[in-house]
């Protein structure tokens, strides 16, 4: 029987309003990745610099616009944030009847863009507060951590077009369908396997990185010979989306650790827009998150572009990496 990504959404119990919002999320990716796929006619234009200092490409910044036009029309929205722009977007008050809050990063991996890899978007829906007299949305609402997350998902535009989705039950991945414009169910029951032999590092950083990062790739890089006994292959994309999707369907680690580069930074990634929704679909999926010091998604939310240390994927893996910390922070002490 074939399941449409709306029926899905019906069936599964969620709130209308949360499906609407998902929906309209789901049809602005859609309209990006048909942009994505028209190639040079689009991938050129200027480039500027967003509000960490990195560079925009000009397909950043329509993609990101794409999703505040869309989404600004679904009913119980109250404001958007994105990794690409420097404060909150407004689009209703904050009242009584609360409703959600739409964060996102438009087009992840974009510096792959030249190269024709795989790239996508990535988003999470937050409860918006409520309150007795209605206000403009601020900042402090979006910063929330990673467990109150409503919704969270990606889409990567690769080969198919594919939307990969948790609503906090479990997560699903849906095909987009060039020719009709639906979004059918490729996998009602998407699971990480428990152990695995892949991890997803840019092993050309290592130097850089803390003891304990260094010796689990130390020890993955030892394979049969070493203490895990197994060999490992490395995969690296570049492509939070595309490193993350491979993990979601074979199980492996990606990690984008802290690095010594920059000590009083956390990581590269940041939280609201990258690791938290990444975090819940990987745990809903069976698999852990961890960010360094504990679970991601306990990590509080201190700033709206807030970054932070990755590791996330099987269960195994993560849960290893978790004991090398410990082991660390303890001999330090």
């Amino acid at each position: 029987m074939t399941v449409t990504l709306d029926q899905q959404l019906s069936a599964s119990g969620v709130e209308p309003g949360l499906a609407r919002l998902i929906l309209a999320v789901a049809e602005t990716c859609a309209d990006i990745g048909a942009i994505v796929r028209k190639g040079g006619e689009v991938l050129d234009g200027l480039e500027s610099e967003n509000v960490q200092g990195e560079t925009q490409k000009a397909l950043d910044v329509l993609a990101n616009d794409r999703v505040l036009e869309r989404c600004a029309k679904v009913p119980g929205l109250v404001g958007m944030a994105s990794e690409e722009m420097d404060d909150v977007f407004p689009v209703r008050p904050v009242g009584q009847d609360g409703g959600y809050l739409l964060v996102f990063d438009p087009l992840d991996g974009s510096s792959n863009i030249e190269v024709n890899v795989t790239i996508g978007t990535i988003f999470s829906v937050l409860p918006a507060p409520t309150g007795a007299a209605e206000r403009p949305v601020e900042t402090a609402d979006f910063l929330q951590p990673g467990r109150r997350q409503l919704a969270a998902g990606y889409v990567c535009y690769g080969p198919q077009t594919t939307l990969v989705l948790t609503t906090g039950q479990g997560v699903r991945a849906f095909t987009l369908q060039p020719d009709s414009g639906e979004w059918l169910l490729a996998n009602a029951h998407m699971a990480i396997p428990a152990e695995s032999k892949e991890f997803a590092i840019n092993a050309s950083n290592m130097r850089h990185w803390a003891e304990p990062v260094r010796a689990y790739i130390e020890e993955c890089l030892a394979g049969d010979c070493g203490p895990r006994g197994k060999n490992f292959n490395m995969r690296w994309v570049a492509s939070m989306v595309a490193d993350v999707h491979r993990i979601m369907v074979r199980g492996g680690v990606f990690l984008y650790p802290w690095d010594k580069r920059e000590p009083n930074r956390a990581g590269k990634l940041r939280l609201l827009y990258e690791a938290n929704p990444m975090a819940l679909l990987v745990e809903e999926a069976g698999g852990l998150s961890f960010d360094g010091t504990g679970h991601t998604l306990d990590r509080p939310v201190n700033s709206l572009h807030e970054r932070v240390s990755v590791m996330l994927g099987s269960r195994a893996e993560v849960e290893r990496l978790q004991r090398m910390h410990e082991q660390a922070a303890t001999v330090a002490a």
